[in-house]
């Protein structure tokens, strides 16, 4: 866990202990909760009611004054200090990773810690995207198993093979993961060199299938041997079913 620039978002609460600070999440406003410091409050209350109970037994001094001096019961009090709240940060912050690139103080489920960044801003933002997708559509079709839906779990599971077929055939920037027209030489997002699509000619007729069972052009079955490089991540598959270094499924 690396330092800190910032505290991120909280709030002063007191549920009768002592005050506490609630420290909040910069993505999700997730809550994290410091403790009061229990032991501090007794004392001053201890302290207060000795003090209150002396000033009470001065003549001419009375309750209203003895009140203004002792000052507020910590038990109940809204304020903390620098110095507490700092403290309570400390107790909290294992929580928390800072983003460098937007600053953002963020929980560890809005962070990816495989690079370092939050999830927003991580190079590994696509990968994320469909480990998700592929994660929701597994959800989906063993609840349309269970309910006796076949149907609709084969149809998941074409539109998923769909969209991989589809994100095969763009480019792709290998810093950011922003995918592009085949063709686009230059992330628009960031100005590094994408990693084109590898193209998959029909042996019949000469087309480009741009990754399809069966030729556009002519209809000829097209032969699927496994890619030589990944369509996603650009890395050298050779001859693997996945990719080595994503996981991606090679056809």
């Amino acid at each position: 866990m690396g330092t800190f620039s910032r505290m991120p978002r909280y709030d002063i609460r007191n549920d009768g202990a002592g005050p506490y600070a609630i420290f909040y999440c910069d993505s999700c406003s997730r809550e994290f909760r410091s403790q009061p410091d229990l032991a501090n409050s007794i004392a001053q209350d201890v302290g207060r009611s000795a003090v209150s109970g002396l000033l009470r037994r001065v003549p001419l001094v009375g309750s209203t004054v003895a009140n203004n001096v002792v000052g507020e019961d910590p038990r109940y009090s809204m304020k903390m200090t620098p110095q507490q709240i700092e403290a309570a940060w400390n107790q909290v912050q294992a929580q928390f990773r800072e983003c460098p690139t937007c600053h953002r103080i963020v929980c560890l489920s809005d962070f990816d810690a495989q690079s370092g960044f939050c999830q927003d801003d991580s190079p590994r933002n696509q990968e994320i995207n469909e480990s998700r997708g592929a994660q929701a559509g597994a959800a989906l079709k063993g609840f349309a198993s269970a309910f006796g839906l076949g149907d609709l779990g084969k149809k998941v599971e074409q539109a998923a093979n769909a969209a991989q077929r589809a994100n095969a055939s763009l480019a792709r920037c290998p810093k950011d993961g922003t995918v592009a027209p085949a063709g686009t030489k230059f992330c628009p997002e960031c100005g590094t060199a994408m990693i084109q699509p590898a193209a998959t000619t029909c042996p019949k007729c000469g087309a480009d299938t741009h990754g399809a069972k069966f030729c556009p052009n002519c209809g000829n079955k097209m032969d699927q041997p496994a890619a030589a490089v990944c369509p996603n991540c650009g890395a050298e598959t050779k001859g693997a079913k996945f990719c080595p270094e994503c996981g991606t499924k090679l056809s």
